[in-house]
């Protein structure tokens, strides 16, 4: 066998390896992911809300996961929220942006990148949105614009708390200036919202950055982030370039940002439901508009109320 014999048939090992090498699809799908120690059961790594049990690590899951977490598996109301039209701007790069959208739909299950719902936490109702880093990134668009500012909606009609569970790399630059108006749009319906005297609460997950942390995700009452979560406007590198010198290990990570004072709370995920419901039973004890729902006598929360305005 001569050197160039070898050659091709190393080349057909190669490309037979390449062929055969797992997919993101077939990863999707199997009932393997990996973490810190190598593979581990997706079964197991539910049984612990998504969260290695090893390292602690936790990793992104889906809106109605979260839901489950916090209401109680399938004990709470999804609601469809407006879709405008699609590719408003007829935007094409590698591919086009319907076929983008499309993939995401497939994908995801969801028509946009929000899912916005209402349920129960320690007897209060809430009403939240969250965010599926599947659909484009969880990149912020017109119908995700939409999905919030209808979450916002149906939590002043109904008085109740509203909860932000973030994510997402920012703006979608798919629809460039449309994209952007929703950092002011959010930015309204969150002041709109605490004109009502209603708690605005965010829960910060891996990862937020871009314009989402711009605006609706550092606009809350109250500031709560998962272990490890990165929080960031601009990326590291972007940042070392601009500042000239070394950054603190870890800065952009959820540890970091509650000791420079951007987050209030870091809690496990095991944790999170009775902390918001703890955190709501304070909160409300100031709202007098709620408060006179759950208890006849709120003379004393409404003067509470006036003080803290």
């Amino acid at each position: 066998m001569n050197w160039i014999t070898k050659i091709i048939k190393a080349g057909e090992k190669i490309k037979t390896a390449i062929r055969d090498r797992a997919t993101k699809e077939d990863i999707a799908k199997s009932d393997w992911t990996s973490c810190c120690r190598g593979p581990i059961l997706k079964t197991d790594l539910e049984k612990n809300l998504w969260v290695c049990p090893d390292c602690n690590k936790h990793h992104r899951i889906k809106p109605r996961q979260r839901f489950d977490i916090l209401f109680g598996k399938n004990n709470y109301e999804i609601f469809k929220t407006p879709i405008p039209k699609d590719d408003p701007l007829n935007w094409t790069d590698s591919k086009p942006y319907k076929e983008r959208l499309k993939s995401a739909r497939k994908k995801t299950g969801l028509e946009c990148g929000m899912m916005v719902a209402s349920g129960t936490i320690n007897n209060i109702k809430i009403t939240a949105v969250a965010s599926d880093f599947d659909f484009l990134g969880a990149s912020m668009a017109a119908a995700e614009g939409e999905a919030f500012l209808y979450g916002i909606q149906h939590a002043i009609e109904n008085q109740t708390p509203f909860l932000c569970i973030s994510a997402g790399g920012g703006m979608r630059m798919m629809e460039s200036l449309i994209s952007l108006s929703q950092m002011t749009r959010t930015t309204l319906a969150i002041n709109e919202l605490k004109k009502n005297r209603l708690p605005y609460l965010v829960c910060i997950t891996d990862p937020t950055a871009g314009g989402i942390t711009a605006s609706y995700a550092m606009l809350g009452d109250i500031h709560i982030a998962e272990p490890g979560a990165l929080i960031a406007f601009a990326g590291a590198r972007v940042i070392q370039g601009t500042v000239k010198e070394e950054l603190p290990e870890g800065f952009q990570k959820s540890e970091y940002v509650e000791k420079t004072g951007f987050v209030d709370l870091i809690v496990e995920r095991k944790e999170l439901a009775s902390k918001i419901g703890i955190l709501l039973s304070i909160l409300l004890k100031k709202n007098s508009d709620i408060s006179a729902e759950q208890n006849e006598n709120s003379e004393d929360s409404q003067s509470l109320t006036r003080a803290a305005s």
